[in-house]
């Protein structure tokens, strides 16, 4: 879980320098960003955007997914989710001496604002990509999307209910390796 959440952060080989089972979760989560980025749904997904989001459609569809993820959580799982990203809060801060810099505030501001429970609702959808659009050097047009995500709501849910099955089904099928 804790190579899971730094993978992003961790560039090149330098996921050599912790410890096996961090690094174990670092691969196996550019493993899932591998698969999905080539998953037929995702990018029927991506294709459903306007196109005025460009490169950035992949990220407004991980979002999507997120949202999508919190508000059907009890479809994956019998831990209700606020019991469950409470669990997950507490083991990555347990976890925080080993981040580098720039997880250790976003980790702090995670859980300061509970992002995990937040994506239920759409309102702090907008806000997320609101936020990592200001981040971007250029115009994404991220904080229009929730725009689309209403237009076609259905069709993405269902997308990612489909795409889900088949990520669940991957990462059991690498984590048993």
């Amino acid at each position: 879980m804790v190579g899971n959440f730094i993978a992003d952060a961790v560039k090149g080989k330098s996921y050599l320098n912790y410890d096996e089972k961090i690094q174990k979760g670092i691969i196996l989560h550019r493993e899932i960003d591998t698969f999905t980025d080539q998953h037929p749904i995702v990018r029927q997904s991506k294709r459903r955007l306007n196109i005025r989001y460009n490169h950035f459609r992949g990220i407004i569809i991980d979002i999507f997914y997120d949202h999508f993820l919190a508000k059907n959580w009890s479809q994956f799982s019998n831990i209700p989710l606020n019991l469950y990203t409470t669990e997950i809060y507490k083991i990555l801060e347990k976890n925080n001496n080993i981040y580098p810099p720039n997880v250790k505030k976003l980790l702090y501001f995670m859980v300061l604002e509970d992002w995990l429970m937040s994506y239920q609702n759409i309102d702090e959808i907008k806000k997320v990509l609101t936020r990592m659009s200001q981040r971007t050097k250029h115009q994404s047009y991220m904080e229009l999307a929730t725009e689309d995500l209403l237009l076609y709501y259905n069709d993405f849910e269902n997308d990612f209910l489909f795409f889900f099955n088949d990520i669940i089904n991957f990462t059991q099928s690498k984590i048993k390796i």
